[in-house]
């Protein structure tokens, strides 16, 4: 049996990056959906959290996985269970744009930090300046 531990830091934000999760109570609602949801999927998720416009993930692929659709499923349903349940006021819907990056295990504390960090982080920062900036760095 194959042994496989692949760490992938996954972000990506609301439709138009509209701010739809607007308090804490809905973004911990979310993200504790997200996990036990995940996890009836054989979706490995690490750490998840976000702000009101988007969502960080860091997910563990197993050998039969690909980011692409781990990502989609996650998304896809997620967004439907925030429908149903009424937990914003407009339809919800995640944009379909993601970003993801390979996290190295000596660099996995860190990552994790920075993700449950993410409404500190955004009184300083918002996503769009903090995307931008990514973006210049690493010439996309």
């Amino acid at each position: 049996m194959p042994y496989v531990k692949v760490y992938i830091h996954c972000v990506w934000s609301t439709k138009n990056r509209i701010q739809m999760l607007q308090t804490a109570d809905v973004r911990n609602k979310l993200w504790q959906h997200i996990i036990e949801n995940s996890r009836n999927k054989g979706i490995f998720i690490d750490t998840v959290s976000g702000y009101s416009d988007h969502c960080h993930c860091i997910i563990s692929l197993s050998t039969d996985q690909s980011i692409q659709k781990v990502i989609q499923l996650i998304k896809g349903e997620s967004s439907y269970w925030i429908n149903k349940n009424r937990l914003t006021e407009q339809k919800f819907e995640w944009q379909d744009e993601y970003f993801a990056l390979s996290v190295s295990e000596s660099m996995i504390e860190k990552v994790r930090g920075y993700i449950m960090k993410q409404e500190e982080h955004h009184r300083k920062k918002t996503f769009q300046e903090e995307f931008d900036e990514f973006i210049a760095k690493y010439k996309f």
